[in-house]
């Protein structure tokens, strides 16, 4: 095992078994520290919100037949890697850190909505490399535990993860935001894609009127294919069926 110091979070929670896939696809590489919300928070972007009274609570977490120092926090998923960083890693910030893999693909505008995005784009602002990895996932699962086979994100992940631990990431570029297709393999080609300027998932209300609930309709992947730039993300993945490699900036001017 190397020197390499890397911190592992999601949107979906302590408990899913993407967090325990990315952990133990890279615990080979360096020494892994989980933070992750105590519970699901998709959908929080990179917002920072939680209990005011929340702290980092140990966890008991096997990964690999070893045990994993891992913590969990009743925040968003940005906050929780800001508050990290203000605690476990103030003296010693990670070398990587990675966010997912998460239950369901992150594309288009979507992205800004996205807690696996928000919390790598938090950890950027602290200039650190970055990783958000999503598995595309049925929508009706995407705030499931269910059953998946990761070993395809898992190897790209460890891909990556080497890639931009041993070679510094562009200057212009601070997270790298992968989407690997359901049925993915291991010599599935990937691409570098842009993102793409419309939105990927749409919230479906029927007659909507002043007194719809928020909550009313349905999400739907709703993308217009025939104008869709071939080099964005959503052709890439969608259309395509290759891994979306996106490199994202926080500079968004």
């Amino acid at each position: 095992m190397s020197n390499y110091k890397i911190l592992i979070t999601n949107d979906d929670g302590i408990a899913s078994p993407g967090l325990q896939a990315a952990t133990e696809s890279v615990a080979s590489i360096g020494e892994i520290t989980i933070v992750a919300p105590s519970n699901q928070q998709t959908g929080m972007g990179r917002s920072l919100t939680g209990s005011p009274h929340a702290s980092l609570e140990p966890v008991h977490y096997l990964a690999n037949g070893g045990t994993i120092s891992a913590y969990q926090c009743k925040c968003s998923p940005a906050l929780v890697v800001r508050h990290s960083m203000k605690t476990i890693f103030k003296h010693d910030k990670p070398d990587l850190v990675i966010s997912g893999i998460n239950y369901g693909e992150n594309l288009g505008t979507n992205v800004t909505c996205s807690g696996t995005v928000g919390a790598a784009l938090e950890a950027s602002c602290w200039g650190i490399p970055a990783i958000a990895i999503s598995k595309q996932t049925d929508i009706e699962f995407h705030r499931s535990y269910i059953a998946q086979d990761w070993s395809v994100c898992s190897y790209f992940l460890n891909y990556f993860s080497h890639l931009l631990l041993k070679q510094a990431i562009l200057p212009d570029v601070d997270v790298l935001k992968i989407d690997i297709p359901h049925d993915a393999t291991p010599s599935t080609p990937w691409k570098i894609s842009k993102l793409a300027k419309t939105s990927y998932y749409s919230r479906i209300i029927e007659k909507p009127t002043i007194a719809s609930k928020i909550d009313d309709g349905k999400t739907e992947i709703r993308f217009d294919r025939q104008n869709l730039d071939p080099e964005t993300d959503i052709y890439v993945l969608a259309v395509d069926k290759m891994v979306s490699v996106t490199p994202l900036s926080v500079d968004l001017t």
